[in-house]
Protein backbone atom coordinates (compact mmCIF):
# COMPACT_ATOMS: atom_id res chain seq x y z
CA UNK A 1 0.00 0.00 0.00
CA UNK A 2 1.48 3.35 -1.01
CA UNK A 3 0.56 6.31 1.36
CA UNK A 4 1.93 9.81 1.67
CA UNK A 5 1.09 11.55 4.98
CA UNK A 6 -1.48 9.01 6.40
CA UNK A 7 -3.14 9.84 2.37
CA UNK A 8 -3.91 6.69 0.45
CA UNK A 9 -2.71 6.84 -3.16
CA UNK A 10 -4.11 3.54 -4.29
CA UNK A 11 -7.56 2.96 -2.83
CA UNK A 12 -8.45 -0.01 -5.05
CA UNK A 13 -5.38 -1.47 -3.69
CA UNK A 14 -6.15 -0.69 -0.26
CA UNK A 15 -9.79 -2.70 -0.80
CA UNK A 16 -8.11 -5.57 -2.29
CA UNK A 17 -6.04 -5.99 0.13
CA UNK A 18 -8.37 -5.70 3.37
CA UNK A 19 -11.38 -7.49 1.49
CA UNK A 20 -10.43 -9.16 -1.96
CA UNK A 21 -11.30 -8.30 -5.27
CA UNK A 22 -13.91 -6.44 -6.59
CA UNK A 23 -16.71 -9.13 -7.01
CA UNK A 24 -15.50 -11.70 -4.41
CA UNK A 25 -18.01 -12.46 -1.54
CA UNK A 26 -15.72 -10.79 0.99
CA UNK A 27 -15.79 -7.08 -1.13
CA UNK A 28 -19.30 -7.71 -1.96
CA UNK A 29 -19.90 -7.90 1.98
CA UNK A 30 -17.74 -5.25 2.50
CA UNK A 31 -19.41 -2.64 0.11
CA UNK A 32 -23.11 -4.13 1.42
CA UNK A 33 -21.74 -3.10 5.00
CA UNK A 34 -20.12 0.42 3.71
CA UNK A 35 -23.80 1.10 2.07
CA UNK A 36 -25.79 0.05 4.91
CA UNK A 37 -23.41 2.26 7.60
CA UNK A 38 -23.53 5.09 4.87
CA UNK A 39 -27.51 5.27 4.78
CA UNK A 40 -27.63 4.69 8.65
CA UNK A 41 -25.58 7.90 9.22
CA UNK A 42 -27.68 9.91 6.30
CA UNK A 43 -31.53 8.86 8.13
CA UNK A 44 -29.44 9.90 11.53
CA UNK A 45 -28.67 12.96 10.83
CA UNK A 46 -31.84 13.43 9.10
CA UNK A 47 -34.16 12.09 12.18
CA UNK A 48 -31.56 14.71 14.44
CA UNK A 49 -32.46 17.57 12.15
CA UNK A 50 -36.45 16.81 12.06
CA UNK A 51 -35.90 16.88 15.89
CA UNK A 52 -37.72 13.20 15.81
CA UNK A 53 -36.80 10.95 18.46
CA UNK A 54 -36.15 7.42 18.00
CA UNK A 55 -39.00 6.28 19.52
CA UNK A 56 -41.29 8.38 17.46
CA UNK A 57 -39.49 7.08 14.63
CA UNK A 58 -39.85 3.53 15.47
CA UNK A 59 -43.74 3.67 14.93
CA UNK A 60 -42.68 4.69 11.33
CA UNK A 61 -41.37 0.58 10.93
CA UNK A 62 -45.06 -0.47 11.59
CA UNK A 63 -45.85 1.32 8.01
CA UNK A 64 -43.22 0.00 6.24
CA UNK A 65 -43.63 -3.58 7.49
CA UNK A 66 -47.61 -2.84 6.41
CA UNK A 67 -46.27 -1.13 2.78
CA UNK A 68 -44.20 -4.43 2.47
CA UNK A 69 -46.58 -6.84 2.88
CA UNK A 70 -48.69 -5.07 0.30
CA UNK A 71 -45.93 -5.66 -2.34
CA UNK A 72 -45.55 -2.03 -2.25
CA UNK A 73 -42.61 0.10 -2.08
CA UNK A 74 -41.72 3.78 -0.56
CA UNK A 75 -38.69 5.87 -1.92
CA UNK A 76 -37.07 8.37 0.58
CA UNK A 77 -35.68 11.18 -0.65
CA UNK A 78 -34.11 14.58 -0.05
CA UNK A 79 -35.75 17.57 -1.55
CA UNK A 80 -33.00 19.88 -2.65
CA UNK A 81 -33.79 23.58 -2.14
Amino acid sequence: MQTNNHQIVDYDLVLDRKFGKEGTTERIKAEEDALSFYSGQILLNARKEAKVTQTELASVGAFYRIINALGMRVEVVKPIY
